[in-house]
């Protein structure tokens, strides 16, 4: 169900975050904030090599040391998890072979910090270390030791999608060109650490467990997966989060050993990850390898696109099968393209694992994608913009991989930038050293089909009307800061038409809330919105029956304005939400009302292999323009302003919407700039935050951000995502400013200061070696 949206233009230009005080008054409590009274301290040992069988582990020294109430290993979980049923293969702490440096072997839990390390300086570990493999390209290679046995040439997958006629696309071309781009391993960086609390109740079996997690049910299900428990045994509770990106959107191997600990102790542990563990356990965006072809007529329009992607993945599963799907789905769904050929590779290698972050899967496509554009139409002397709306989409479409485009508001987004960043005045006109780009992206507004199919509603809200005349919805969505519980505070108060100050959320905790799936892939708005207006629908019906008789009329005439049910055509006196409410609850008492939303069957992707992967309800779209500076004797490359458009069908709240894209250029600008995870050995080379670049105050640009609606049929009073699309444009449209800049093309992710020094070193030997052959005789 789509709401519609109301007369009165509110809550425009939009509403601080709800909870918004209590964070930046300290009150809010984080789960390294939450009451430790009584909790013992989780530590955990890991591995010292990246690959290896277990000969012996010894933790007797350690369970014998006064102050050590708990130790486990592998032992005590023999089930493996996982994020998708089908990619189940990663145990909490390893079984019989290690396959990253600093993967989970045993865990202690003691009375205090310093009792656990040392209990950990007590465990003994024997291996017998095998060849690791670093690289995508040493793992494929004939002969490479395997990560897992079952998984010939250490590939995790293989995806090959052939759309439309890609050979006679190119045949068609007047112009055809390749690009090979690699972008680095990044990761998600959030703000808090990891951490969890749990409390297990010897006298009841419960456990309860409080974590950093982005999809609590998914937690809840592992949980009771791993530890053998019945799930009714189990609740799940989260506090405030300090960021997510990702980072939290898979069960993390130190909640369930948190689990596994408070359970051997018959009790509470909390355990806190440093900042160099949270590297270990990762599952960010992978290293990945791209080669791209694109076929073009002269006057920009595509002819065909083939795709190789190769993706370094890590120790496990996680994510990749999806994120390895994403990465070829989601070439479709912004422009035109009348032929693609798409092979993914997915490979296990001795790292951490990769998995979901802001963009999931299609960030590095999207860059290569945009970067080859750029440069065709340099050649072919075509402006970008051109380019881009010689291939537009026209909706209402299905792409060619079955994607629905219902709404698309890119040709306004490409309007908007290049007015606001006067481009047809600037670009030529700048001087050396200083230059200006633009590229395009888009994102999924939730994934059409759940990760495990239980055949229930995609999103579950409850309502509860009660004596005082509050109205508190329940809902099972956590909010990590993206601003979910405030969209839904509006969507009900919108709806009710009532001050949002009546207006309650309470958010996933398992023992009250309905489940819902979690917050990734942009899906709370869209399907948490639409469940939310339903909700609030379902119970301005019943309440408006109530009025109805209160005033005397058919139940058809009344109205709602400003807390107010008024009847058309009657000289009654109006009633107050207040008077409706407390007869509502005459001879019923309270009232708990549900709203639900599932995907339609159209929105649900093609009938081909991974077809569901990319698609979803409505696409954001953005439109970027950089302006950057590159200073040629460093290689330095500074952003001076960034100028970015999104069609995110309606601001339910512009304010967020904002702040949304805002964080997500600046996340695109790290990506660009600075950031990439390095190993030595196996080891994060850059495992803090003093090491591992992200962008500061310093570096961060002004950022004009313009918002364009195009009111999505099916949204949420036509709402679409807004938390993600803009960031997969910003490093090809920075690359495109710096070619504008000092006629360099970047094919590496990040533009460091040495990577740009090498460009044009090679760029000076070059035309060294091209004078000397002209002048050669």
């Amino acid at each position: 169900m789509n709401g519609t949206v109301a007369s009165r233009d509110w809550p425009r230009p939009g509403v601080p975050l709800i909870d918004g005080i209590d964070k930046v008054t300290g009150h809010a409590r984080f789960t390294a904030d939450l009451d430790p009274c009584g909790a013992l301290v989780g530590r955990i040992f890991r591995s010292p090599v990246s690959h290896g069988d277990i000969v012996r582990l010894d933790v007797s020294r350690a369970r014998d040391l006064e102050g050590v109430v708990a130790v486990v290993t592998g032992d005590d979980c023999p089930r493996t998890y996982g994020v998708l049923p089908v990619a189940m293969n990663e145990h909490p702490l390893a079984c019989g072979k290690v396959r990253y440096r600093g993967e989970p072997v045993a865990a202690v839990a003691a009375v205090d910090a310093e009792t656990a390390e040392r209990a950990l300086a007590l465990i003994e570990l024997e291996m017998r270390e095998l060849p690791a493999h670093y690289t995508a390209d040493s793992a494929r290679a004939a002969g490479a030791a395997l990560v897992h046995d079952d998984r010939p040439g250490n590939l995790e997958r293989a995806v090959h999608h052939v759309f439309g006629d890609p050979e006679a696309g190119f045949a068609a071309a007047d112009l055809v060109r390749e690009v090979r781009i690699d972008c680095a391993e990044v990761n998600h960086a959030q703000i808090e650490p990891h951490a969890a609390l749990a409390d297990y109740d010897p006298a009841t079996g419960q456990l309860t467990m409080q974590s950093v997690s982005q999809v609590t049910f998914y937690l809840h299900m592992m949980l009771a997966h791993c530890l053998q428990m019945d799930e009714s045994r189990i609740r799940v509770i989260k506090p405030f989060v300090g960021g997510g990106f990702g980072a939290r959107v898979e069960v993390l191997n130190f909640e369930i050993v948190t689990a596994l600990l408070a359970r051997a102790a018959q009790g509470k542990v909390l355990m806190q990850l440093t900042r160099e563990e949270n590297f270990l356990t990762h599952r960010a965006r992978p290293q990945t390898a791209i080669r791209l072809r694109l076929g073009m007529r002269r006057d920009g329009r595509m002819t065909a696109c083939e795709c190789e992607v190769v993706q370094r993945g890590g120790a496990y599963a996680g994510y990749g099968i999806v994120t390895i799907l994403y990465a070829g789905a989601l070439l479709h769904g912004l422009y035109a393209i009348p032929a693609v050929k798409y092979d993914g590779y997915r490979i296990y290698t001795n790292l951490p694992p990769c998995g979901a972050m802001r963009g999931h899967g299609g960030v590095n496509t999207r860059h290569a994608f945009e970067v080859l554009l750029d440069r065709m139409a340099r050649e072919l002397e075509l402006d970008p913009f051109a380019v881009r709306r010689m291939n537009l989409l026209s909706a209402p479409t299905r792409t060619l991989n079955e994607l629905l485009v219902n709404s698309y508001g890119l040709p306004e987004c490409l309007d908007r930038v290049e007015r606001a960043s006067g481009w047809r005045e600037r670009i030529g006109r700048l001087p050396r050293g200083r230059g200006i780009g633009m590229a395009c992206s888009h994102y999924v507004s939730g994934a059409a089909k759940p990760i495990h199919r239980t055949g229930e509603p995609h999103a579950v809200v409850n309502l509860k009307l009660d004596w005082d005349g509050g109205v508190t919805a329940l809902t099972g969505a956590p909010d990590i800061g993206q601003g979910s519980s405030t969209m839904i505070a509006i969507t009900v108060a919108e709806t009710l038409d009532l001050p949002l100050e009546r207006i309650r959320v309470i958010a996933a905790d398992s023992a009250i809330t309905p489940k819902d799936n979690g917050a990734y892939s942009s899906r709370i708005t869209f399907m948490v919105g639409n469940a939310a207006i339903d909700a609030a629908q379902r119970l301005k019906d019943i309440l408006s029956e109530v009025a109805a008789r209160k005033l005397g009329v058919r139940r058809e005439d009344v109205y709602t304005a400003a807390g107010m049910f008024l009847a058309r055509g009657s000289d009654a006196t109006a009633v107050s939400f207040e008077e409706v409410a407390k007869a509502a609850l005459v001879g019923e008492g309270t009232l708990t009302i549900k709203g639900t939303f599932t995907c339609p069957p159209e929105s649900q992707g093609g009938k081909h292999k991974g077809g569901a992967v990319g698609a979803t309800m409505g696409f954001s779209y953005v439109a970027q323009v950089v302006e950057a500076s590159v200073d040629e004797d460093t290689g330095q490359v500074t952003v001076h302003q960034v100028w970015a458009a999104i069609d995110c069908g309606h601001a339910i709240n512009p304010l967020a919407v904002t702040g949304q894209v805002e964080g997500a250029v600046w996340m695109g600008m790290g990506q660009a700039l600075s950031e990439e995870t390095c190993y030595l050995d196996g080891l994060p080379a850059h495992a803090s935050l003093l090491e591992y670049r992200v962008p500061t105050i310093i570096e961060s640009p002004p950022i004009d951000v313009q918002i364009v609606e195009s009111h999505d049929p099916l949204g949420p009073f036509g709402a679409k995502e807004a938390s993600e699309g803009a960031l997969a444009s910003f490093a090809p449209a920075l690359v495109a400013a710096v070619a504008n800049a000092i006629g360099i093309d970047l094919d590496e992710l990040p533009a460091t200061p040495d990577r740009v020094v090498e460009a044009l070193i090679a760029r000076r030997r070059r035309a060294r070696l091209k004078s000397a052959q002209e002048s050669a005789p």
